[in-house]
């Protein structure tokens, strides 16, 4: 009789060191045991020797249904699989309407139940249909954050929260010490810009980075901070693509609030100079795809342990709302369940920075931040068997064979120094290197801890 489901051997990759040539045993879902030397006796064996075995990713800002019918949860978390991520964050602004109340969030739950093949916890937001008074439901249904906007990127479903909104919001969701995330863009500045521009016949490729400006981010930055510290909410800016947004952020961690802070991988990987030239509106994003001296900044931010997490924020949109010579007309965002781990990776290897800011950044970060740290981002003797094999390998990335809505990238031809060779969650392949060989529906719903002393560990000032 075996003693455990699984044990997969190789180089174990976590927040906190790397064991080479150990071993991870797997009972019932869970971490069951660790070491190294002779692994003990399993079900299941794995022999990942000279390749890096890591907890799976948590990808904090996946927008899986922000187009109506086109990708959905179910979709989503195939691409997520073949990513190593094992939890996605899913963000409220789906099409047609927001997640926005208590009923719209159980539907949701259900899809997750249904169609899904890695675990996911909710985002949740408030408007003016469902009102304010919509947050108790929605915290008490098990949202893991608040997503809120100080843009309007699509009337109805992506609303712009005004100031007097934002601070009562951010009041009254403090309490459940879950954090408020916010879209961090100034309007007035932002339409203001696009409006000369266009009038100008200003409009190609390389407008829309001239147009939002870092003193639209970073003055969007600050606003939420500052509601933050007035009112004592978790305020967390989601996308952060210049070095002051975190100068910004560390400002206010030493003042003692609650500040955190989030950079996504295209802001990392990506250039305006090289890939935006190359791939047009296909780069374009918010906030805009900086210049290489701006990205190279925010590597400093990484290799410092200043970024609370990195994200892929994940859209599946079409190719026609990619392709217009009018920058401004097209979609912002663009697929990344599938790269995020490996671009990342990459990008830390190039920097010289240890393969445990991986961990740290992709799974132990964002498991804290949303609360799920009791069972998630670790492979800690009790958390959920979330494991991903990262086999060494150069290769340039080619999406045509995208488990993805869709089949494009801003990344294709990007060469990577890893390949995502297996995913487990919760003890369970998911992903072989080629398939997804789970059933769909086995993904759960994710709650966050309670506000007890676990939780208030999470909203401390550094996470």
């Amino acid at each position: 009789m075996s003693d455990f489901d699984l044990v997969v051997r190789g180089n174990l990759v976590d927040a906190r060191s790397i064991v080479e040539d150990g071993w991870v045993a797997v009972r019932d879902g869970k971490v069951a045991a660790r070491g190294t030397g002779a692994a003990p006796r399993a079900r299941d064996s794995v022999d990942a020797s000279g390749q890096w075995v890591m907890p799976g990713v948590v990808d904090g800002q996946v927008h899986s249904g922000s187009q109506a019918h086109q990708e959905g949860l179910g979709q989503a978390s195939r691409a997520a699989a073949a990513g190593g991520v094992t939890v996605m964050v899913d963000m409220p602004y789906d099409d047609p309407e927001p997640v926005a109340s208590r009923a719209q969030l159980d539907a949701k739950i259900a899809e997750v139940e249904r169609d899904c093949h890695v675990d996911v916890a909710l985002f949740g937001t408030l408007n003016d249909r469902h009102g304010m008074q919509a947050a108790a439901g929605l915290i008490e249904g098990g949202v893991c954050a608040f997503k809120f906007s100080t843009f309007e990127a699509t009337p109805g479903r992506f609303p712009r929260v005004e100031e007097d909104d934002l601070y009562e919001a951010f009041r009254l969701i403090a309490p459940s010490g879950l954090a408020c995330g916010v879209h961090n863009q100034m309007q007035e500045l932002t339409r203001k810009n696009i409006a000369r521009m266009i009038d100008a016949g200003d409009t190609g490729w390389d407008a829309f980075m001239r147009a939002h400006t870092p003193l639209i981010e970073n003055l969007a930055t600050t606003l939420i901070y500052e509601i933050g510290a007035e009112t004592g909410a978790r305020a967390h800016a989601v996308h952060v693509s210049t070095s002051r947004g975190f100068e910004l952020c560390n400002m206010y961690r030493r003042a003692g609030h609650r500040a955190s802070i989030e950079t996504c991988v295209q802001y990392l990987m990506l250039n305006h100079e090289e890939h935006t030239k190359r791939f047009g509106a296909k780069t374009k994003h918010y906030p805009p795809i900086r210049p290489k001296a701006e990205t190279e900044l925010l590597w400093t931010h990484i290799a410092n342990d200043a970024c609370t997490f990195v994200s892929s924020d994940h859209v599946s949109w079409g190719l026609e709302r990619k392709g217009n010579p009018n920058v401004f007309r097209n979609s912002s965002g663009g697929p990344g369940l599938e790269t995020l781990l490996p671009a990342f990776w990459t990008g830390c290897e190039a920097h010289g920075i240890a393969p445990t800011m991986v961990a740290r950044q992709l799974s132990a970060n964002p498991a804290r931040h949303f609360l799920l740290h009791d069972r998630k981002g670790s492979l800690d003797v009790g958390a959920d068997a979330d494991i991903v094999i990262l086999k060494p390998e150069r290769y340039r990335f080619d999406p045509s064979s995208s488990l993805s809505a869709v089949q494009w990238s801003s990344f294709e031809g990007m060469e990577f120094s890893v390949r995502i060779a297996a995913a487990y969650c919760r003890g369970v392949q998911v992903f072989d290197g080629t398939r997804i060989v789970n059933p769909q529906g086995y993904g759960r719903f994710l709650r966050p801890q309670p506000q007890t002393k676990l939780a208030a560990e999470a909203a401390s000032p550094s996470a």
